[in-house]
C-alpha cells in the first residue's frame, strides 16, 4: 500500500499530537475505505461512471483541502517555535481524537479514485467467479481490516517518530517536513 498525502497526514498528526489522535485518524481512513468497499459491492462500477465526470472537481477540492492543512501545519509549527514543549498545545480539531477521525474520514471520502478502484476490483472479481453475498461481506470486512492495519502502522510509526524527535527543533523539522510532503502530494492529485 502506498503512502500518499493522507498517510503523511496521519504520521504527522501522530508525531505532533499523540498516538490516540493518530489511531483515530487511521480509523477514519479505514472507515472511508470500508464505506467505499460497501458502495463498490453494491454497484461500484456503475457509480464509477457517475463519478468520472466530477472526478476532476473532487481532485481539486481534495488538493485545496490538503494544501490548506499543509499550510496550517507549517504555520502552527512556526508559531509554536520558541515556546517550551509544556506550553505548546496542538491546535485545532484534528489535535483531538474525534476531530482527527472525522477530518480524515471526510478527506478520504473526497478521493474519487478510491471508489473507482474498489468498483473495478469488485466488478473484475464478479466477472471471474461471481461473488456470493457471504463472499462480498468477507471482501468488505477484509478491505476494512487491511486498510485499518496499514493506517495504524503509519500512525504508530508517526507516533514513534514524534517521541524520537522531542526537541523543539526536531518537532519543528517534523512538522515542516510533513507539511511539505502533504503539499507536494496534494499537487500530484491535480495531475490526471
Amino acid at each position: 500500500m502506498p503512502v500518499g498525502a493522507i498517510g503523511a497526514l496521519i504520521a504527522s498528526l501522530a508525531a505532533r499530537t499523540s498516538w490516540r489522535v493518530g489511531v483515530s485518524a487511521a480509523l477514519g481512513v479505514a472507515t472511508a475505505d470500508g464505506v467505499y468497499a460497501v458502495i463498490a459491492v453494491l454497484g461500484g462500477a456503475a457509480l464509477a461512471g457517475v463519478i468520472a465526470p466530477i472526478a476532476t472537481p473532487l481532485r481539486w477540492i481534495a488538493a485545496v483541502v490538503l494544501l490548506a492543512l499543509a499550510a496550517k501545519t507549517a504555520a502552527d509549527a512556526l508559531r509554536a517555535r520558541g515556546r517550551p514543549a509544556t506550553a505548546r498545545s496542538a491546535e485545532g480539531r484534528m489535535s483531538r481524537p474525534l476531530g482527527a477521525y472525522f477530518a480524515l474520514l471526510g478527506l478520504t471520502l473526497l478521493n474519487p479514485a478510491t471508489i473507482v478502484y474498489f468498483g473495478a476490483l469488485v466488478m473484475g472479481r464478479r466477472a471471474d467467479d461471481g461473488l456470493s453475498a457471504g463472499a462480498e461481506t468477507l471482501w468488505v470486512t477484509a478491505a476494512f481490516v487491511a486498510s485499518a492495519s496499514w493506517q495504524l502502522l503509519i500512525a504508530g510509526s508517526g507516533s514513534l517518530l514524534g517521541r524520537l524527535l522531542t526537541s523543539p527543533s526536531g518537532r519543528l523539522w517534523t512538522a515542516l517536513s510533513s507539511a511539505a510532503v502533504i503539499a507536494v502530494l496534494a499537487l500530484l492529485l491535480l495531475i490526471p
